[in-house]
């Protein structure tokens, strides 16, 4: 019993297609959980794509992929002095966010991120007149920039991405490759019209992996279902049934991300509503679960276990049966699934 990530292998593999047709000289991000998928599982994937350059968040990831992909990998996390070292193959790249970081990397293939409206990290415009000294002991793969995901003054992507041309071609830096991330197909397109000496090379993830949301689904099995009556006590705390109905214990608990999911941007006078109303249920330990039976989102009869769940499911639903597989809404990025089946 299990909780199971089920995938639509030639509808997910179509829509790998169709993204990577749409953005020429895609490189395929792998960091974190490997969006809910694995990194082995990914790396495959890339593979099949033929992509050469695999992106990973770090440079521990890149150690462990390093034996699955056998193309390029580029560590998305910037390079400081004083990091732990991690043996790693000549066909790792690493992101550089500092001169000085450009400076600690002699002999090593660099990209370098320049600071984006993200202001997350990046070279300055005030650095570039020292980059010329820097690059010369490097081996110098592009540059990069990291856009965020919303404009909400209402500013151009693209424009942004052509301000920091110009700049670095001001500085007679090298603008053989630009990666960028959060970019639309036809903003790509732009760019790589205006600037046709420059191979712009998307990197993306989330979009590639999970832009198709019909083509995966997580189902947690029913492992025991205990019929209890008002007032009854139950679980670890002994709380009391509010009202007649079933304790359904499902595969998929703490270790396995659930109910642990990472806080989502509310937009909207309603979400946010929404927001603060579940909020105020849970101070009185009322929970609602990510798992669905008979048409609705079920309540968590108390936080989640380790590896399992117990929901409450009142007597006016059907009474799941063990061996049943309830749908669970969850988030990829946060989720470790028991198996994954292709189908």
């Amino acid at each position: 019993m299990a909780l199971t990530l089920y995938v639509d292998t030639a509808r997910w593999r179509a829509h790998h297609k169709h993204v990577q047709e749409q953005f020429p000289g895609l490189v395929p991000v792998c960091k974190g959980n490997g969006y809910g998928f694995g990194h082995e599982r990914l790396a495959e994937e890339a593979t099949r794509l033929g992509t050469d350059v695999l992106a990973v968040g770090t440079t521990y990831e890149a150690a462990r992929l390093k034996d699955w992909f056998g193309g390029d990998l580029l560590v998305l996390t910037p390079y400081r002095r004083g990091e732990e070292p991690v043996p790693l193959p000549d066909r790792v790249i690493r992101s550089v966010s500092s001169v000085d970081g450009v400076y600690g990397l002699v002999g090593a293939r660099v990209v370098i991120e320049v600071m984006s409206s993200m202001k997350r990290h990046g070279i300055s415009e005030q650095d570039l007149p020292q980059l010329h000294a820097a690059i010369e002991n490097v081996r110098l793969e592009g540059f990069a920039i990291h856009l965020p995901l919303d404009r909400t003054d209402g500013s151009d992507a693209v424009e942004e991405v052509i301000g920091w041309m110009d700049r670095l071609r001001a500085a007679r830096l090298p603008l053989h490759t630009m990666f960028v991330s959060h970019l639309k197909a036809d903003e790509l397109a732009r760019l790589q019209q205006q600037f046709p000496q420059t191979r712009f090379r998307a990197r993306i993830g989330t979009r590639l992996w999970l832009g198709d949301h019909e083509a995966t689904e997580y189902r947690g099995a029913v492992l025991d279902v205990t019929r209890v009556a008002k007032g009854d006590r139950f679980g670890y705390r002994q709380q009391k049934a509010a009202s007649d109905g079933y304790l359904v214990v499902v595969a998929g608990g703490t270790s396995h991300g659930v109910g642990l999911e990472s806080p989502k941007a509310l937009h909207g006078v309603m979400p946010r509503a929404k927001g603060v109303a579940r909020a105020g249920l849970a101070t009185v330990n009322r929970n609602l679960s990510p798992f669905v039976w008979a048409g609705k989102q079920r309540w968590f009869a108390e936080p989640p276990h380790m590896q399992v769940s117990i929901l409450f499911v009142p007597s006016d639903a059907p009474e799941p049966q063990v061996g049943e597989e309830l749908v669970a809404h969850l988030r990829h990025t946060t989720t470790q699934f028991d198996r994954l089946v292709d189908r």
